[in-house]
C-alpha cells in the first residue's frame, strides 16, 4: 500500500493597490523556507507602468485569481491585502470548494464597489494622501522608497466597478483577519456601525472568522513579514491536503 501524508495547504498570496507580485517577496522567500507551496500574482494591469489599463475590469482580477485556485494542486489558502479584499472575495463566490481558508490582511471580504463615481482610467500612487490616511508603523525609508518606485498605477475599473456574488458556499469558508493597522475590534465595530461601507460588507455574512492583532503598518509583508508568515504558514497547516 501507498502511504498517505499530509502537507499543508498551497498557499496564494495577493497584494493590494499599485502592487505586483514582488510586494511578496519576502513573505514567500519563508514560507516556501518552511516547506510550503506558494504563489504569488501579479494582477492584470499591475504588470508595469507601461501597461495598458483602460480595457482591466475588476472581473480581470477576480479571473486571476480564480485561475491560480484552479491551477493549485489542492484547495488552497487564499491570502488577500488591502483592496485585494474585493476580487478576493469574489473568487470565494466562484470557487469555494477550491479554497482550504481566506486569509484576509488588513483587509476584509469586500462588496459592491470601492469608489463608483471614481471616472479616471487608472489611479497612481498618491504619496501624499498615503502618509496622510495610511499606518505606516514599521517601514523603513528605503522601504518607503521601494514602495514609490515600483508603485504602478491601478486601473481605475477596480474602484468603480462591482460583482455579483450569489453563491451562499462563500459565507462557510473558514476566514482568519490578520488586523495591522486597525485593530480587530475596530474592524468588527465599523462593520456593525457602517453596512454601507463597502470595504467591510462581508464580514457580517461570514460563518467561520478568526481574528488576530498585529500592531504594525498597512503593509505588514514589508513591517513585519516573518510575523505575517508564521500566521499564514499557520492556516495552511491547519487546513492539509493528503498525498501519496
Amino acid at each position: 500500500m501507498t502511504e498517505q501524508r499530509s502537507t499543508p495547504a498551497p498557499i496564494i498570496l495577493v497584494p493590494g493597490f499599485w502592487l505586483g507580485a514582488w510586494a511578496w517577496d519576502e513573505v514567500a522567500a519563508i514560507l516556501r523556507a518552511d516547506g510550503h507551496d506558494v504563489t504569488a500574482l501579479t494582477l492584470p494591469g499591475l504588470e508595469s507602468r507601461d501597461a495598458d489599463r483602460s480595457t482591466v475590469h475588476l472581473s480581470d482580477h477576480v479571473d486571476a485569481i480564480s485561475d491560480a485556485l484552479r491551477a493549485a494542486p489542492a484547495p488552497a489558502v487564499l491570502a488577500v491585502h488591502s483592496a485585494a479584499g474585493f476580487p478576493g472575495y469574489a473568487a470565494s463566490d466562484r470557487h469555494p470548494d477550491r479554497i482550504a481558508a481566506m486569509v484576509y490582511v488588513d483587509t476584509a471580504p469586500g462588496k459592491g464597489a470601492l469608489d463608483p463615481d471614481f471616472t479616471d482610467v487608472e489611479k497612481p500612487l498618491d504619496w501624499a494622501s498615503v502618509e496622510a490616511e495610511e499606518n505606516l508603523d514599521g517601514l523603513s525609508d528605503a522601504q518607503k522608497a521601494t514602495f514609490r518606485e515600483r508603485a504602478v498605477p491601478e486601473p481605475g475599473a477596480m474602484l468603480r466597478e462591482s460583482v455579483e456574488l450569489t453563491n451562499d458556499a462563500r459565507r462557510d469558508v473558514p476566514s482568519t483577519f490578520i488586523c495591522t493597522g486597525f485593530s480587530a475590534a475596530d474592524y468588527q465595530t465599523y462593520a456593525r456601525e457602517h453596512p454601507d461601507w463597502a470595504f467591510l460588507a462581508g464580514i457580517p455574512e461570514l460563518r467561520h472568522t478568526t481574528w488576530i492583532d498585529l500592531p504594525t503598518s498597512h503593509w505588514p509583508m514589508w513591517s513585519r513579514p516573518a510575523e505575517l508568515a508564521a500566521i499564514i504558514g499557520d492556516v495552511a497547516s491547519a487546513h492539509p491536503r493528503t498525498t501519496d
